[in-house]
């Protein structure tokens, strides 16, 4: 059964740091793009971040670059993502998804349009 499972979540103050982690069961993260993506009540949905399969390519939010950072282990077959300096603007359900991630600033069109699984995702929380 192929699965995502996101895991990290939680409730941070201002200015705290967490890390999401989006594990797969099943299959071989090595041979997908992986995304992450978040939804707050009220809010559409916002692409925050997507790692290419080799790990060469990555996209960025602009709300979020410079605090956010992607990354992968293939030995562990999990994607990051990390987040510093978190605002009350970022709680959200946030998502792991695969897909294919390519560089541009419409990335996150191409992406959504070609999810093939994502997970149930993980709750964060930025408030004092």
């Amino acid at each position: 059964q192929l699965q995502l499972v996101e895991s990290g979540g939680g409730l941070v103050q201002p200015g705290g740091s967490l890390r999401l982690s989006c594990a797969a069961s099943g299959f071989n993260l090595d041979y997908y793009g992986i995304g992450w993506f978040r939804q707050a009540p009220g809010r559409e949905r916002e692409g925050v971040s997507c790692i290419s399969s080799s790990g060469d390519t990555t996209n960025y939010a602009d709300s979020v670059k410079g605090r956010f950072t992607i990354s992968r282990d293939s030995a562990k077959n999990t994607v990051y993502l990390q987040m510093n300096s978190l605002k009350p603007e970022d709680t959200a359900h946030y998502y792991c998804a695969t897909g294919r991630c390519v560089y541009g600033s419409n990335w996150w069109n191409s992406f959504y349009y070609g999810m093939d699984y994502w997970g149930k995702g993980a709750l964060v929380t930025v408030s004092s």
